[in-house]
């Protein structure tokens, strides 16, 4: 689609997202008595706000304009954050993270998958560079270690180099016959260019034959110059420019660039505005510098004047870690100054009197205890729900007036190389370049005048320093961390294999569909097993959508750690890697059994998390993964020393966690195949989300038909056609899918595909043009595993 689409995409969610701000004003404002209208309107609106989210950041990755695409960022954080609320809301109310939404999806006219919760592709799109570069670090450095095995180089077999030798020396033999051919026409061509010098040629003609020569190059070099501007347009230039190692003409460099597909254009296009932002942070510079400085500090000369009027005396000149002349505006007007002092004075009357009133208090206190207290009813609790406060309407508001006073009325028709706006440039520039002012020229000059302007009246010989604040004890271990650079870190935590590699695995590789029975349990108050579909919200919402945008994480409903529980083979590592993969997070292996040997002692493991704690941070976001966490809180004494390291670890897991703000994009994942296995207390307080992971069902195992009576559901994939396609099996009549579906229940995705890959080794993938598959073979196989019995899945209830 052309880029006017995706603005009209843009447009049109604007106004449905002011219509959602409406609603929320009329609506969760008020307290409300019935707790179904609540839920339902919880619903209705986290099932509005998911449309919304999906038509921004599909406008958001297909818009080319720079500052377009950061006028939808803002409200795109915005709507990803009021999601999180909006569910955080939901789960407290109904005490359970999976919920029951047919009726509503019905009356919106919507299908489940519309509540699938879409990705942001420029959590990985924007840093890709430079996630590229930190892998191809990773894995030289786990080469070097010895970690990784070199993949070997494979000969060519001796067929295929023939045909290679074949068609290169053929291709020789037709260049060399074209350049003979080309010769012998020249030669013949030759005489008659001799003729007509003899003869001559008239003027005229002569005129029109240059005039021919021209107009045709000049035709040429325009029509050509057309094709390469439509080709860059449509991301087709070069193979070279789509793998991003070429690099656009010099004249296409120097202007704003055109659409070389969704992100190649968004890059070079960011690059070109970089360099226009520094010329306009030059130009304010020479323009509005002097006139930015003289304002400053006659501002500042105001608040010192005013201040010494109502205090007798000049204040003392902020200091430079407390941001400097900044916390003059920040912090206090004059008019609040004169309360504070007020308030002293109250204070220190109120405690100069207070001998006499504590005499009083004392004689009324003897007399109340004779007379006996009156009975006080029970208090009235409001027990009406109210919407919490938020921390991203004002956001969601805020980008809607910008899209209105810049947005909403530009035409865009003109605009055919969605070139930068330079006045929003100038207005994002000007903060800047008043901040750099302020702090390089104006607090240097405005603190010898406040020392001279106390020598002049007060007769103060110099500014008064506060006391120093106590200085933090450090302990000795982490005094060597503090001097070692990051790359260090990150290489010896690389070498000691607790930064380990992702692998490279999407949350849509997740496979699983909707179950409508489950939710027809649920409606009768029974609580069963989340479905995958929900695992995958569940994962996105409290995984990937906070580590993804530093805005969301820091107002977003902070969760600093999540469980994985279920049982063994159902998939938890690999959402732990699609976690990673979908926000480029960094991978730190802190299960029990990858620590044995490692940094032994208390002392050794605060070591180690304080080195994943300082990479984690500075090469945000990233992941901290505990395999097996259950061990960590085995009930007894430990018997080991590594059951005694797991015990340790699980002690100083809550500073860890207490060491993580808001700001940082760090998560703690825990996963478990036995989590009743562990002290159910302090288990439970490390981790403050718990999502329960189901084995497949039946839609998921055979994934082709299920109809409602609503709807009818289309599955094209399912786990046994995908594990024996990807193994290079060929399906025919003869393998029923179905009857291994209905095999196959209690069994995990794991045991599927140790079937599969059973079945279909080398031998057996050269038999299959003779000897097609049957569905005997896998349920043979099959029979070889045991299944997830039903009272293993109810312990984890």
């Amino acid at each position: 689609f052309s880029t006017s689409t995706y603005v009209k995409v843009w447009a049109d969610t604007q106004r449905e997202l002011d219509i959602m701000l409406q609603r929320e004003r009329e609506e969760f404002c008020q307290p409300e008595e019935d707790r179904e209208k609540v839920k339902r309107m919880l619903a209705t609106s986290y099932i509005q706000y998911l449309e919304i989210f999906r038509n921004l950041e599909a406008a958001h990755d297909h818009l080319i304009h720079q500052q377009k695409r950061a006028a939808v960022r803002q409200v795109l954080d915005g709507v990803i954050g009021r999601i999180l609320e909006i569910k955080k809301e939901m789960v407290t109310l109904e005490k359970s993270e999976c919920h029951s939404m047919d009726d509503i999806l019905m009356d919106l006219k919507r299908v489940p998958e519309d509540i699938e919760i879409p990705i942001p592709r420029y959590f990985v799109k924007e840093n890709l560079r430079i996630l590229q570069d930190r892998e191809e670090y990773l894995h030289e450095i786990l080469l070097n270690a010895g970690l990784l095995e070199q993949e070997p180089v494979t000969a060519l077999p001796l067929e295929e180099g023939i045909k290679v030798i074949q068609v290169a020396e053929r291709a020789r033999q037709g260049r060399a016959r074209a350049a003979f051919m080309r010769k012998i026409y020249l030669e013949e061509k030759r005489p008659s260019k001799k003729q007509d010098q003899k003869i001559g040629k008239n003027p005229d003609d002569a005129a029109t034959c240059i005039q021919k020569v021209w107009r045709g190059y000049s035709q040429r070099k325009k029509t050509e110059k057309l094709r390469d501007d439509e080709m860059v347009f449509l991301g087709m230039n070069s193979t070279e420019m789509i793998n991003g190692t070429g690099s656009l003409p010099p004249h296409l460099e120097a202007m704003t660039s055109l659409q070389i597909g969704a992100g190649k254009a968004s890059v070079l296009q960011g690059e070109v505005q970089k360099r226009e932002n520094s010329s306009f942070r030059q130009e304010l510079r020479k323009t509005e510098g002097p006139h930015v400085k003289e304002t400053l500090q006659d501002q500042i000369s105001q608040c010192f004047i005013e201040c010494r009027h109502i205090t007798g005396r000049f204040p003392d000149y902020p200091p430079e870690k407390t941001g400097g002349s900044k916390a003059i505006f920040i912090e206090k007007h004059p008019e609040e100054v004169a309360e504070e002092l007020a308030a002293k004075r109250a204070k220190a009357e109120a405690e100069a009197a207070k001998d006499d009133e504590e005499e009083e208090y004392r004689r009324q206190l003897e007399m109340l205890k004779e007379v006996k207290p009156k009975k006080v009813g029970k208090q009235i609790v409001d027990k009406r729900w109210k919407m919490g406060p938020s921390n991203f309407l004002s956001m969601l508001e805020e980008g809607s007036s910008q899209y209105k006073v810049f947005w909403e009325k530009r035409d865009n028709k003109s605009d055919f190389l969605q070139d930068h706006d330079p006045e929003l440039i100038k207005g994002g520039e000007r903060e800047e370049v008043e901040e750099e002012i302020r702090v390089q020229q104006v607090d240097e000059v405005m603190q010898e005048k406040l020392l001279k302007l106390k020598q002049a009246v007060d007769g103060e010989t110099g500014a008064r320093h506060s006391k120093a604040g106590k200085g933090e004890k450090v302990r000795a271990a982490m005094l060597s961390l503090a001097c070692r650079t990051i790359e260090s870190l990150y290489q010896e935590l690389a070498e000691e294999g607790l930064l380990i590699k992702v692998r490279n695995v999407n949350l849509c590789n997740y496979i699983g569909y909707y179950d409508c029975l489950r939710n027809i349990q649920r409606e009768t108050g029974a609580q069963p097993m989340p479905t995958i579909p929900e695992v995958r919200q569940l994962v996105t919402l409290y995984g990937i959508l906070p580590l993804g945008s530093q805005t969301v994480r820091e107002n977003a409903p902070l969760v600093k750690s999540l469980l994985l529980a279920g049982p063994a083979g159902v998939g938890k590592k690999m959402l732990v890697h699609a976690i990673c993969t979908e926000t480029g997070a960094n991978l730190f292996n802190l299960t029990p059994s990858n620590l044995t040997g490692k940094y032994p002692g208390r002392d050794g493991l605060i070591r180690m998390l304080h080195m994943i704690l300082k990479v984690g941070k500075e090469l945000q976001p990233s992941v901290v993964w505990i395999g097996n966490t259950e061990r960590l809180y085995f009930k007894g004494a430990p018997k080991g020393e590594e059951e005694m390291n797991s015990k340790r670890l699980a002690k100083i897991l809550p500073q860890f966690l207490r060491a993580l703000k808001a700001k940082d994009r760090v998560l703690l994942v825990g996963t478990s195949s036995r989590p009743f296995d562990a002290n159910m207390g302090p288990f439970c307080k490390a981790y403050q989300k718990i999502i329960l992971i189901p084995k497949p069902d039946y839609l998921t195992r055979f994934g082709k038909y299920f109809q409602s009576s609503s709807w009818l559901f289309l599955f094209e994939i399912s786990l046994w056609k995908q594990f024996i396609l990807q193994s290079g099996g060929a399906l025919t009549k003869l393998v029923n899918l179905n009857c291994l579906a209905r095999v196959s229940d209690g069994f995990t995705q794991a045991h599927i595909m140790d079937v599969v890959h059973t079945v279909l080794n080398e031998l057996r993938l050269l038999q299959m043009p003779r000897k097609p598959l049957r569905t005997a073979e896998f349920v043979t196989s099959l029979a070889r595993h045991d299944p997830v019995y039903k009272e293993e899945e109810e312990t984890f209830q």
